[in-house]
């Protein structure tokens, strides 16, 4: 993501265009070396979709205890200078070309790609912006045991260019809280792409999978034998 103050962390790649393709440049990613990094210092070499797959620990879900506002979002964004909040500053982000933004960041004009459906969006406005794994997700998935700070630091991650996405409020709310076992995007050719990015957002923030969960990834490998995850854990 364009003027990124953190450092840029999961790099998610696969035979498909990534949403991230439609972003302006970003930084390299850079971040301390881990085992299994190759090429510049603490980028990690890619690994087989199947691999990344095996590398999510299997574990039921929990939901006990979850409510949206334990993830405190849209905080105050990267620039909290700029007056828009991380929702404003992703949908700024992904612009395919820039709207233009007036006080209060009140954006007109603009156009966007949701990958999700395929639908070029023109009204800011009208923007979903969504956890690539749904917030009720994390929380059955580890984010139950999280504090305020981290648990915030997912619902606002930035430093990412796949955490958070804007989409189609259609296409949001059909997804819901869903994982692949459940929903999977109407467009059909980004299913490898978007395998790729759950998995590695499972992976950046230490996630479990349940047994159906995993078993829907893996069918979706089986069709994906060219896509690769990069990833980095989240600090």
């Amino acid at each position: 993501m364009p003027a990124l103050a953190l450092a840029a962390l999961p790099l998610l790649t696969a035979a498909p265009a990534s949403h991230a393709d439609h972003r302006p440049a970003a930084a390299p990613a850079s971040a301390p070396a881990a085992a299994g990094a190759s090429g510049a210092l603490g980028v990690r070499a890619p690994l087989p979709l199947f691999e990344a797959i095996d590398r999510i620990p299997v574990a039921d879900e929990r939901r006990e205890g979850y409510t949206r506002s334990l993830y405190k979002h849209w905080n105050r964004g990267l620039d909290a200078t700029d007056g828009c909040d991380t929702r404003r500053e992703v949908i700024l982000s992904e612009a395919l070309e820039a709207p233009q933004v007036t006080a209060g960041c009140k954006m007109s004009g603009g156009v966007w790609l949701s990958p999700y459906d395929d639908v070029t969006m023109t009204d800011a406005a009208g923007i979903d912006v969504d956890h690539f794994v749904p917030l009720a997700e994390v929380h059955d998935s580890g984010g139950y045991g999280w504090d305020a700070a981290r648990r915030e630091a997912y619902a606002n991650d930035q430093a990412s260019p796949d955490t958070l996405i804007a989409v189609t409020a259609k296409s949001n709310r059909s997804k819901a809280d869903k994982d692949p076992a459940q929903w999977l995007p109407p467009a059909a050719g980004y299913h490898c792409q978007y395998a790729a990015t759950w998995v590695g957002t499972k992976l950046r923030w230490d996630l479990a999978a349940d047994e159906a969960e995993r078993q829907a990834l893996l069918g979706l490998a089986e069709d994906c034998p060219d896509t690769t995850v990069v990833y980095e854990p989240a600090r």
